[in-house]
């Protein structure tokens, strides 16, 4: 069994990494580490990469579990107008964007929650079939261990994956390893074969 941690619409590897399996455990007992994918996302912007987060709530000692979205702003509003304006002039988004939009206006109480909603609806249009279960206690031991393998802080190896087309091709070197989103709003129905 896969152990990953939870992510906030992921990175390609991580996606990448997680369809290699039929049954997935998310991390759900850990303290929540700061400055990850759990509560971010990279997409591509006019003005290139952009980090979208997720205002969360927690205290030094948080389980992942029992980390909270603080909606004291309008952070979902903006992640959706900033994702539209990214990606309004790709070639799928039209085919995602209200499904998109339903995800992020709907209010979760748990990042937990929000996560887990996006992770299936991603892999709905993915057409990957995947059998996704929270921890029941701090599993430390798994027959494969991603939880700490894929950080904005590290850079992905860019020969990872070969280039795609995105949106700001014309001004704009290919980026790889940003969300499942721009990928999928690239390249459609050919992003599981891409993976």
């Amino acid at each position: 069994m896969a152990l990953f941690s939870t992510a906030y619409f992921p990175p390609t590897a991580y996606l990448s990494a997680f369809i290699r399996h039929k049954e997935v455990l998310i991390e759900s007992k850990e303290t929540f580490p700061k400055q990850t994918y759990r509560n971010r996302t990279e997409i591509m912007t006019a003005g290139g990469v952009r980090t979208l987060t997720v205002p969360v709530i927690r205290n030094n000692h948080s389980r992942t579990e029992e980390v909270t979205i603080d909606y004291s702003t309008r952070w979902n509003v903006i992640h959706m107008r900033t994702i539209t304006a990214a990606y309004s002039a790709s070639p799928y988004f039209l085919y995602y964007k209200d499904a998109l939009e339903e995800i992020l206006m709907r209010r979760y109480d748990r990042l937990l929650d929000l996560n887990q909603t996006a992770m299936e609806w991603l892999l709905k249009q993915y057409k990957i079939e995947c059998k996704i279960a929270l921890t029941d206690t701090w599993n430390d031991t798994a027959a494969e261990d991603y939880r700490n393998i894929f950080s904005p802080k590290v850079p992905y190896p860019t020969d990872t994956f070969k280039p795609y087309y995105q949106v700001f091709a014309d001004r704009i070197p290919f980026v790889p390893n940003l969300s499942a989103l721009d990928l999928l709003m690239n390249i459609g129905p050919e992003a599981k074969e891409y993976l």
